[in-house]
């Protein structure tokens, strides 16, 4: 299979997931929108920056789908891009583990959790919190000072 069809299914996966998310959150009746960078009306609006910032200071969630609408951007990279966007101060990434190790701890047993650890030590040792593209823009726009949890 190609590159881009498969990235466009993961897209697709991405707005099914979005909207069971939708789904859960608004059973505990909390407000959702959900935006979407492929157009599909019926079940989500398009992605528009200032409505999303709009729905956010009316106290809605907005769950992004569909990643950026195109082949090759990683879901961390559109997390990244879309927190920027509208002015997040957090992008929370949901993985296996509880925490950034040293090493990943599914093949080594021995890995060392951070409590806390810098954008700057994370690059120096190289490790893997997402992919460069995500992590440079959270460094530059999102919290440049924080310290992962």
């Amino acid at each position: 299979m190609e590159r881009a069809t498969a990235d466009y299914m993961g897209m697709l996966a991405t707005v099914m997931n979005s909207l069971a998310v939708q789904s859960m959150l608004e059973a505990m009746d909390v407000p959702t929108r959900v935006q979407s960078a492929i157009k599909m009306d019926n079940v989500a609006e398009p992605f528009i920056r200032r409505r999303a910032t709009r729905h956010l200071e009316l106290g809605r969630v907005v769950i992004f789908a569909a990643g950026t609408g195109n082949p090759f951007f990683s879901t961390d990279t559109t997390a990244a891009l879309r927190a920027s966007e509208v002015g997040a101060d957090v992008v929370l990434k949901a993985t296996k583990v509880d925490g950034i190790y040293d090493s990943d701890p599914a093949k080594n047993p021995n890995a060392k959790r951070f409590e806390t650890i810098s954008f700057q030590e994370c690059l120096t040792r190289q490790l893997k919190v997402m992919d460069a593209t995500a992590f440079s823009l959270c460094r530059k726009t999102i919290c440049p000072s924080w310290c992962f949890p």
